[in-house]
């Protein structure tokens, strides 16, 4: 197994972007490779990249409409050509691009006669459309044109269902997703005495990211959904060793400071550092990455402040309770 790792680590893998084009704005297409790949490892990553780009990568859309004149989803209305439903779907296919992290709220007020298209939506800042000739209705007769618009960011596909309609509400089918396709596939060949793999992926966008940005998203999305894996074994050892869990009484370390500053041992205690403690390597790496240092930092630091460090819990601070009472002593 530790062969294996060895293997793996010395072979350099690089990816290549061989094909990249707009075939309109609302479709883009790019070609990557990934190589070398031992046997299997391309279908392996290939599926999961797949599936990543399909369903892990957040979009924009409108989800709701809002006018209080429309009675129903499927009644049509004097002066304009489209039936509300079909008024729907046109919105529906709208595609927008932003990094919008709630629901935000966008409008449409046209006067005919004339065509409405996406350029008439008044969006707020942090959404932009990616075409503006998109079609959403024609007006043919003098009237004005007024609704609210429900703008969303997520992922996958949300079908409406029939009890989210309210009164002059229409919610709509939300496609979440702006890779409309990808597939891969692998061209296998022999490298000396070894066969190995190069991976072909192929992605197209609805315009709101290139297809580089799609499969960097994808990536990143993938590498989060792994991480957890990585501290399993530490989160086992952690387990085992805390058996018997202990709650500590709410408490900070700024009592224990105002003591030590009274007997003026401040001085010395921003010159011992934290690797002259006994303290077991996992808590001393996590201090670290918090960025303390000395045992001056570590006073300076609360109950809380500890607790919002990664991988930390109350058991560990408790043993550092102990390593202060020892190093109080000798500062």
């Amino acid at each position: 197994m530790v062969r294996e790792k060895v293997r793996v680590s010395t072979r350099t893998l690089q990816w290549k972007c061989v094909e990249s084009r707009a075939d309109s704005k609302r479709l883009y297409y790019g070609r990557f490779i990934l190589s070398p790949l031992m046997k299997g490892q391309a279908d392996t990553i290939g599926i999961a990249m797949r599936r990543a780009l399909l369903g892990e990568i957040e979009g924009t859309c409108i989800t709701r409409a809002k006018s209080e004149k429309i009675p129903h989803e499927y009644s049509t209305i004097v002066g304009i050509q489209e039936s509300v439903h079909e008024i729907l779907m046109n919105l529906k296919e709208i595609v927008l691009r932003s990094n919008l992290y709630r629901t935000r709220d966008a409008s449409i007020c046209v006067k005919g006669p004339g065509y409405v298209t996406a350029q008439d939506i008044i969006l707020p800042p942090s959404v932009e459309i990616v075409d503006n000739t998109q079609h959403i209705a024609n007006l043919t007769e003098p009237i004005h044109f007024c609704i609210g618009l429900q703008i969303e960011r997520n992922r996958g596909y949300r079908i409406k269902t029939p009890n989210n309609f309210q009164d002059g509400s229409y919610p709509i089918d939300a496609v979440f997703m702006p890779v409309r396709n990808a597939n891969h596939s692998i061209h296998s060949y022999v490298n000396g005495n070894e066969k190995q793999e190069i991976l072909f992926l192929e992605i197209w966008t609805n315009g709101s990211l290139t297809p580089q940005e799609a499969l960097y998203e994808a990536s990143r999305n993938l590498i989060d959904l792994f991480i957890p894996f990585l501290h399993a074994e530490e989160e086992n050892l952690h387990l085992e060793n805390n058996q018997h869990k202990v709650t500590l009484p709410l408490f900070t370390f700024h009592d224990r400071l105002a003591k030590l500053r009274k007997n003026k041992k401040e001085i010395v205690l921003k010159y011992i550092f934290i690797d002259q403690s006994e303290l077991p390597p996992r808590i001393y790496n996590c201090l670290k990455r918090y960025n303390i240092h000395t045992l001056l930092d570590l006073l300076n630091k609360s109950q809380e402040d500890l607790m919002k460090i990664e991988h930390f819990c109350i058991e560990d601070v408790k043993h550092i309770l102990d390593i202060l009472e020892i190093e109080k002593h000798f500062a």
